[in-house]
Formats: C-alpha cells, structure tokens, sequence
C-alpha cells in the first residue's frame, strides 16, 4: 500500500470525537521550549519535535472558559492555595478518577513537581546518602538528586533482587518513584507497589513518589496512588494537572504528604525560607476547572493519544517487525528499544537531524542507549510525520 492510501485508509478508521484533537496549533513565536528552542539542544533550528513531554493540543475547554473569566475580573493580586474550592477539587479527582480517599489536611502546595522533590530529599536525608529510583529515569531525576548532594541508584524496573540489595543499604533514605513510570510508561500493578511498600517499610526507607503522568494510564491499566499503598514511615505523592491537561506553562503543583511533622516541616521551606507559599492564581483556577469539569476532554484526549500510539506500533511493525514494539501503559510517549537493528545512537540522530529534519529524544538522555522516546501528543498528522521520518532514517542505516 503506498503512503498516501496508507494513511487515508488508517484515517478512515478514526473515532469520531466530541473534542478537535486534529486540527494544528501554530505554536511558534510563543516562546515555546519545544517549537522555539529545539536548536538548543538538537543544534539545528526549525526542526519538527517531538520533544519534551508537553502536548501540542490545546487545554480543555472548560479549562480555557475558568481562566477567561478569571481574566475578566481583572485584578490578579496575591491569593491563597489553603482554600475549600483548590481542596475539595483535588479531592473530587482523587474520588472520581482513582477511587481513593483523600485528607485534604494532607495536601500542599508546590510551584513544581521538581521543587517538591528537592525539599522532600533535603528532610528525609542527608548529604552522600542514596537516592534509589528505576531506570531508565526521568532526566530531572539525576540532576536533582545531584544538586542535593545526594548519591542517585539505579535499579531495572523488575529487578526486585536488586531494589531490595539497594533499600537495604545503610544509607539508602529515599525511594524515588515515578508511577506511571516516565520514560517507559509502565503502570506499576497493586502487587508491586505493596511489595515496594514493604521493602521500604522493612528497611526504614521513605518514599517520595511522582505521579504526574497518573491521569493519562491506558485502559485496562489503572493506576493506583501510593496514598492507598503506603506504611508506616515517611511517604510523600507529587503530581499535578499540568501533563494531563497541558497547562505547565501556569505552573502550580501539589502533593499529598503522610505525616504531619514532615508537612509541617516542608511549608516552613516553603513559606518561609524560599518565599513560595503564594501561588499562581491562574494555576489554581486550571486545576479546579481541570478537576471539576475536565473529565471528559481527558478521557477524549487519551483515546486520541491511544490511536496515535496503535498507529506508531502499526508503522513500526510494517517496517521492523523484529522490534515487536508495542504501545506503553500510560501517556503520550513512544519508549523504542531499537537494539535489535544494530544502529548507532549519534548516526540516527545525523540522519533524523540532518536529513528528516526532526528532533527525537535519544535514549540516552535517560541513560538508555540504543532508545528512543518520540512525543505523539500532538495531531494525527505530525504523529504520522514523525513515525515516517524515523522509519526513513533507520532504513537508510540498516539498509532495509
């Protein structure tokens, strides 16, 4: 089939949706990192990315309607995050969406998922001490764990002989959990978590865990917040509505911490020695208007994603069908183990730079070589682009 009917045909078995995920949003000229600065880090300008893990959609509707009228007031002055209308809406997600029960004298605020984490890692441990967390591993995880003087160990998701060796370790403090996981968005099942809940509890290990990619789990996966998994001890979730509904560009985060003595602890960093404690009023609005009335475009959104990512595997197993590539658990990344076709990391991205003219995320950025991670959480269109421009390169260096 050549690629044109090819992709008339793949278009024709689209559901229709409520929502318009299709149509472009010229996103250039609006300072955005991934559209405005790819050169900074692929060296080239005006490359298509599919880059860093923002979506190329439009926020929700509804979203867009809250922050217009909050707009319209028209005066934008300090304001507070510890409100019944911010609290009872991240409870009302957390019972609707997951099904757990939230204390909303549990919850804080954060400007950012990353500065949550860097507090949390400067009270439950002490410099040198060993931060454990999966790899492959978000990039901000390494620099952050760094910058707190704190020594980063990796371990393979479902290497439970070495989680366990690693907690186990005298002066391992923190289990850093990303769940889903980000890069290879697998959603960790209620028996892993409980067995990672048991080895921290045996081994006195806190843990801090980032759920921001918590709302974007594909059906059958459902994942499940550490609040309903969590012991004795120290724990901590850090998420936000910014990567389900795209609105990082507000910033704004929260999370929910087990203890009191530690909650108590982190809003004195945050109030008083870092000075963050007002937050930004429009990112509380988002968040309320997300949690209260943005279900729907989310669920749109994902069965969109969903059929953006069934068509990245389509294209990769009509090409490479030795990859086996099948689609993540959760989110709008594409995590591809290349390492069956033998090409060389810096070549592919010569090819995909130089010739394609896209920018994809090598895996070593992750510290997973002979990976890669492309970005599908835009149009169909780009998508197809992107997949095309990969399929091109790899057969150029594989000669297939």
């Amino acid at each position: 089939m050549t690629q044109p009917a090819h992709d008339a045909a793949h278009a024709a078995r689209r559901p229709p949706y409520a929502y318009d995920f299709d149509t472009p949003v010229d996103r250039r000229g609006t300072w955005c990192t991934q559209w405005d600065y790819v050169e900074d880090r692929f060296g080239a300008p005006d490359l298509l990315p599919f880059t860093i893990s923002d979506m190329d959609f439009e926020t929700a509707p509804e979203v867009l309607t809250a922050l217009r009228s909050r707009l319209d007031h028209g005066v934008l002055g300090y304001s507070r995050w510890r409100q019944e209308d911010f609290l009872s809406a991240i409870a009302h997600w957390y019972a609707t969406r997951h099904a757990t029960e939230v204390d909303t004298g549990s919850i804080v605020y954060g400007p950012s998922v990353i500065y949550q984490l860097s507090v949390l890692l400067g009270l439950w441990s002490r410099p040198g001490d060993g931060v454990v967390t999966h790899t492959p591993t978000y990039d901000a995880f390494p620099r952050t764990v760094a910058a707190a003087g704190r020594e980063l160990r990796g371990c393979p998701p479902h290497d439970w002989a070495r989680l366990a060796e690693l907690l186990a370790l005298p002066d391992t403090s923190v289990l850093l959990l990303c769940s889903p996981h980000n890069p290879t968005g697998h959603v960790w099942t209620a028996r892993e978590l409980d067995r990672m809940a048991e080895l921290c509890e045996r081994h006195g290990v806190a843990v801090i865990s980032d759920e921001i990619h918590s709302d974007l789990a594909h059906p059958p996966h459902v994942h499940r917040p550490w609040v309903r998994h969590a012991r004795a001890g120290r724990w901590a979730v850090l998420t936000s509505a910014s990567k389900s509904f795209n609105i990082p560009a507000l910033t704004g985060s929260y999370g929910i911490i087990g203890d009191t003595a530690s909650r108590d602890a982190y809003l004195h960093r945050l109030k008083e020695a870092d000075g963050l404690s007002s937050p930004a009023v429009l990112s509380l609005v988002g968040h309320i208007a997300a949690y209260r009335r943005g279900a729907p475009w989310l669920d749109a959104l994902r069965a969109y994603v969903a059929g953006n990512l069934a068509m990245v595997a389509e294209r990769l197993d009509e090409a490479f069908p030795q990859l086996g590539w099948r689609p993540p658990q959760a989110g709008y990344l594409a995590w591809i183990d290349l390492g069956p076709l033998g090409v060389d990391d810096d070549a592919l991205q010569k090819e995909l730079i130089e010739v394609e003219k896209v920018a994809i995320m090598p895996g070593g950025t992750y510290g997973a070589p002979g990976m890669l991670r492309l970005n599908v959480g835009c149009p169909r269109e780009k998508a197809e682009a992107g997949v095309r421009a990969l399929v091109n390169a790899l057969r150029r260096l594989t000669g297939a």
